[in-house]
């Protein structure tokens, strides 16, 4: 698998998708924007509010999957990583992603103890293309 294929295609999306297990051991899903950071296929960061649902559920159960996919006229392409989340709260790991339009999400600016990061570390992946799948293992 060409992981440098599908880091190339992540970057070109504008949403994706994040998996977290609720108290009933019963996954859900949500949207959001692509991640605020990237390295390599292994770490992703994403901003979030502390009080949403989902910072609960990675802190109680910190098993993930973030998802991304492009449909096209005549091709579908998804790529699925799963691993672990953690919900980081550190002012430096705020800094780090913190974009100056997030006050319209977080009116107390960076420092706003409703604004966290979530961050994701991938361990395997699913890669879809053309009718055929292939699981891969993530390489540092």
């Amino acid at each position: 698998m060409d992981q440098n294929k599908i880091e190339k295609f992540i970057d070109r999306q504008n949403v994706s998708f994040i998996c977290s297990v609720d108290d009933e051991q019963c996954p859900n899903v949500k949207a959001m924007l692509k991640p605020r950071k990237r390295i390599g296929l292994t770490t992703f960061y994403f901003s979030t509010n502390t009080s949403s649902m989902r910072v609960k559920q990675y802190q109680e159960n910190p098993n993930a999957s973030i998802y991304f996919y492009h449909k096209g006229l005549f091709k579908y392409v998804g790529v699925m990583l799963i691993g672990k989340m953690e919900v980081l709260t550190d002012q430096e790991t705020k800094n780090m992603i913190w974009k100056k339009g997030d006050t319209i999400f977080y009116k107390k600016g960076v420092t706003d103890p409703d604004y966290c990061v979530l961050k994701f570390t991938a361990s395997k992946g699913r890669y879809y293309q053309d009718l055929k799948t292939e699981s891969f293992d993530i390489t540092a």
